[in-house]
């Protein structure tokens, strides 16, 4: 009777052992699978957020190494789209260009020369230099930036002939400005030359 109880009893502990064994092991799996699971949820959480990002275009021209038309991540800069057109030229002059601007869809970007600003400089100074005296005092009408001609617009002050250009191709573009101060949108026109001539122009 004693021999029966013992075995009985040997019997129910190695089915509680491996009961408890299963147990375990059970509870670590399914550990395993909701760690596994979360794994999957956050990449793709991550997957979902990165395909959220939308994809702009725009066209980048002038001193750069390989103009074109390019495509971009929203939120990037002027300076990561130089980046993608291979980088500036020798003779680039980013003297009016703000790296720091966040690029927009459709947006076209124009990295002047040196040579290009030396010659809207020159054209500057010899306009100045061959001003009639007698005219110095007198009021003169502001030029319209709508409805002006190239040659119009290549008399104010640091506007030569190809930003004139780029104000006329702006216009067509775009639109006509609603503010002077949408002048500043134009490529080459940069704070220090709209203080130069916002006193000199109107809509």
């Amino acid at each position: 009777m004693q021999k029966i109880n013992r075995k009985t009893i040997i019997i129910i502990l190695i089915i509680m052992a491996i009961t408890l064994i299963y147990y375990i092991y059970s509870t670590k799996e399914n550990e395993k699978i909701e760690s596994f699971e979360q794994t999957n949820e956050i990449i793709q959480n991550d997957t979902e957020m990165e395909e959220i990002k939308e994809k702009i275009k725009i066209h980048i021209a002038g001193a750069v190494n390989k103009e074109g038309l390019y495509e971009l991540e929203e939120e990037q800069r002027i300076a990561d789209a130089i980046e993608i057109a291979g980088g500036l030229k020798n003779d680039a002059d980013l003297s009016d260009i703000n790296l720091a601007s966040k690029l927009e869809d459709g947006m076209k970007i124009y990295i002047p020369t040196i040579n290009e600003n030396t010659n809207e400089n020159t054209n500057t100074q010899s306009m100045k230099s061959t001003e009639n005296p007698n005219t110095q005092g007198r009021t003169t009408d502001k030029i319209n930036i709508n409805t002006a001609s190239q040659s119009e617009l290549d008399t104010l002050p640091g506007i030569g002939p190809s930003t004139a250009l780029k104000i006329i191709k702006y216009r067509e573009e775009n639109g006509k400005f609603k503010s002077i101060e949408d002048i500043k949108e134009v490529s080459g026109i940069g704070e220090s030359k709209y203080e130069q001539i916002k006193d000199l122009i109107k809509i």
